[in-house]
């Protein structure tokens, strides 16, 4: 498993995560999964710049049970490779609240319903420069 792994940092409901990264200057994709574990996420987030078929297209989900669930696709896509991005996740019993650089927002369900996640990886062609969670 390559990345930034994050293991034993709570993120309990209600808490900010914010992420600064940079995609790489080739970045096709990258991926923020947030959950339990590897074999548990409860939110998948992926945005692609050109890969998987799609072009500037963020494609959320969540893998429970060893399947993944249904795609959730957003067409706002603001990031840009080679330029320093900044985004909030939130999350309650309910849904995760993704803030995306541009200010617009991507509300995806908490399919687990969990109040507390502990796990955190961070995939792809990108640099993540800062994790800080309040």
């Amino acid at each position: 498993m390559s990345g930034v792994l994050v293991q034993n940092m709570s993120f309990k409901a209600g808490q900010t995560l914010t992420l600064t990264g940079v995609p790489s200057a080739d970045s096709t994709n990258f991926a923020i999964n947030i959950g339990h574990s590897a074999e548990d996420i409860a939110l998948h987030m992926n945005p692609r710049f050109d890969a998987h078929g799609d072009q500037r297209t963020i494609v959320c989900n969540s893998f429970q049970g060893g399947n993944w669930c249904e795609e959730h696709r957003e067409g706002n896509f603001s990031f840009n490779q080679n330029e320093e991005f900044q985004m909030k996740i939130t999350f309650t019993n309910e849904e995760f609240l993704v803030t995306l650089p541009d200010g617009s927002q991507i509300h995806f369900p908490n399919r687990q319903g969990a109040e507390k996640y502990k796990y955190m990886h961070f995939e792809g062609e990108v640099r993540i420069q800062g994790i800080e969670i309040k």
